[in-house]
């Protein structure tokens, strides 16, 4: 099959490379700094920004939120079927 991105610098912008499962916690990163995540289950989403920062947001189903993401935390937390979109 052909891949258009193999000889390419993968941009920031999109399109994620590939996309990881996520199961909040609040004392370990995720294995590398997600470009955007992807929420099913809409609620509270506590993360960490790639900056640092501690957020909470709430969220629709089927959401997807364009910031760059080291952590999804468990408390605060009520959103499910989280995912990370990863550049490889």
């Amino acid at each position: 099959m052909k891949n258009p991105f193999k000889n390419r610098v993968p941009p920031l912008t999109g399109p994620g490379q590939d996309i990881l499962p996520v199961t909040p916690d609040d004392a370990t990163d995720l294995p590398q700094v997600a470009l955007s995540l992807y929420v099913e289950g809409g609620g509270d989403l506590a993360f960490i920004t790639a900056k640092g920062e501690s957020r909470v947001v709430a969220v629709t189903d089927f959401a997807i939120l364009p910031v760059a993401t080291r952590r999804v935390l468990a408390t605060g937390t009520t959103a499910s079927g989280i995912h990370a979109f990863l550049v490889i």
